[in-house]
């Protein structure tokens, strides 16, 4: 069996408990699943009660795939995970929109954040709304004619201090984080659905909120305009 092509493994880290899920991504059920509650919400990371319960299911996965787990995707749930919003207004020169222009003003906004947040990880990149010459648009509509745009951008970001400890945790198991996901954000998007953590996860991965800029591996195929653009972030 091939982990990477037809099972993800998630790891959540949340406030009321940790859990760990092997999902099938072509079945779209999870293979296995264990999760441990705790008796209040923790408001920072027990790192020993991690290490106990990843020793406990680590092995138990990797014994049902027949092979190591290499990666992880992590949703986490943190009280420093930080939030902001900023707004981008340019004048368009060129008349009409196309995707190099907005390509250009997503990656000015990215480098202002990093600059100004530099102890952060950006996990998430959003784009709220989309206003052209005065009009709002839920999405980004290419080779309109305008005069001037303005983008309400949401960016969710992770202290390198907290990747850092959990990362320093999963090397014991010679695993890596392939991706960092904020447990409300995913919540929220998903209010009114009935689904298990893993699928919303895995909804979110693969582009679910098409104005969600994501990290895609270059090798990544048929990629959509937001997966390239995002290439110039990695």
């Amino acid at each position: 069996m091939t982990e990477d092509l037809e099972f993800e493994t998630y790891l959540k880290i949340s406030k009321k408990n940790f859990g760990i899920y092997l999902f099938d991504k072509k079945k779209k059920i999870n293979l296995y699943e264990e999760e441990v509650k705790f008796e209040k919400d923790n408001e920072t990371v027990d790192y020993e009660l991690l290490s106990s319960f990843l020793d406990d299911n680590i092995f138990n996965i990797e014994k049902l795939i027949g092979k190591f787990i290499q990666n992880i995707v992590l949703i986490i749930e943190n009280n420093k995970i930080f939030f902001v919003n900023i707004g981008v207004k340019k004048k368009n020169y060129e008349k009409r929109l196309n995707k190099i222009y907005l390509e250009n003003i997503l990656t000015e906004a990215k480098d202002l954040i990093k600059e100004t947040n530099q102890d952060q990880k950006i996990i998430h990149m959003l784009i709220s709304n989309y206003i052209v010459d005065g009009i709002n648009f839920s999405k980004f509509t290419n080779n309109i004619i305008s005069d001037n745009l303005c983008l309400e951008l949401k960016f969710i970001s992770i202290p390198n201090k907290l990747t850092y400890d959990i990362e320093k945790i999963l090397e014991k198991y010679q695993i890596k984080v392939s991706k960092y996901l904020d447990y409300s954000y995913i919540q929220n998007f998903f209010e009114d659905r009935d689904l298990k953590i893993s699928e919303m996860a895995y909804k979110v991965q693969n582009g679910v909120n098409e104005n969600e800029v994501s990290v895609i591996p270059k090798n990544f195929k048929k990629l959509g305009f937001f997966e390239k653009f995002f290439q110039l972030f990695s």
